[in-house]
């Protein structure tokens, strides 16, 4: 079954609305997934971590079916500063002040700086398959462009972008989920169609593309402000990698975000690409089980 025992909601924060789902019982853990894809990512993990958490699965701002604010000069509504008031906000609602975070991509540089600027709401934090953006962007080279290339295509002035995309959605996402050659038949069906469902929706592909320059213009404003005030994460952190992708090639992705971090940082790589979650949820939960406990 696809997220057996767990609620499908839309729920209203600060006038922004947010779909997540909500399942199982004991602390609360909440779920961040990455671009181009919706809280469904977690499919085949949620149900197990249900058996020992509350876990609350939600579609970030600008992705699958929650709001999409339109596109503005400074990329404002789109900076993970913002994006944390929908989650933190979400999960307060739902009577949680403190909970941990498990994280992906898009999704784990928002938890990132939900664990910067609400420390005190922060347990743990996983994130998978990244180094901080500031870290990524101070030390691009031609690898880190050929291999990320779609970071400045994305971050292109609008409607540039976008309107490429949306020329073709379903294909566009083929071909931006197997740059990492893989048999992609991990995604579940009701996962590539949630997906592409909400790829579909007016302003989903400007959103995307409206993260990116946010994190290539407002974010580093922010993360160099962080670190000129010696902000850094507090909470224990577990940083997973893929190792067919390219984190584990680029970094020492533990001594990068142990220079991020005061907590404990622990980690290693995961015999998967990009997708960890779905490709190798088995290694996925392990991991989290030592790690939260």
């Amino acid at each position: 079954m696809f997220f057996e025992g767990f609620t499908l909601e839309t729920r209203q924060v600060d006038g922004m609305a947010v779909r997540f789902r909500r399942g199982g019982k004991g602390p609360p853990l909440l779920l961040l997934h990455g671009n181009p894809q919706t809280h469904a990512m977690w499919h085949r993990v949620a149900p197990d971590l249900a058996e020992r958490f509350t876990v609350i699965a939600a579609d970030i701002r600008g992705y699958g079916f929650s709001a999409k604010p339109g596109p503005t000069p400074d990329h404002a509504p789109y900076s993970k500063r913002e994006m944390a008031k929908d989650v933190v906000g979400l999960m307060r609602g739902l009577g949680f002040d403190r909970f941990s975070i498990v994280s992906h991509d898009r999704g784990a540089r928002l938890a990132h700086r939900v664990a910067l600027d609400h420390a005190a709401c922060v347990e743990k934090l996983c994130v998978m398959d990244i180094v901080p953006t500031l870290h990524h962007f101070e030390h691009a080279d031609m690898k880190f462009g050929l291999g990320y290339y779609h970071w400045f295509w994305f971050a292109q002035p609008h409607p540039g972008p976008e309107t490429l995309i949306s020329a073709d959605v379903e294909a566009w996402f083929d071909i931006h989920t197997s740059r990492e050659p893989k048999d992609r038949s991990f995604f579940h069906p009701e996962a590539r169609a949630d997906y592409l469902a909400a790829l579909r929706l007016p302003g989903t592909v400007t959103a995307i593309c409206e993260d990116y320059r946010a994190a290539a213009s407002i974010d580093l404003e922010h993360d160099r402000a962080s670190r000129a005030a010696g902000e850094r994460v507090q909470c224990p952190v577990l940083a997973l990698w893929g190792s067919k992708g390219k984190i584990g090639q680029w970094y020492d992705a533990l001594a990068v975000w142990r220079a991020y971090a005061d907590g404990p940082v622990s980690g290693h790589a995961v015999n998967s690409g990009h997708y960890l979650a779905e490709e190798a949820p088995g290694e996925v939960l392990a991991a989290l089980r030592g790690f939260l406990g």
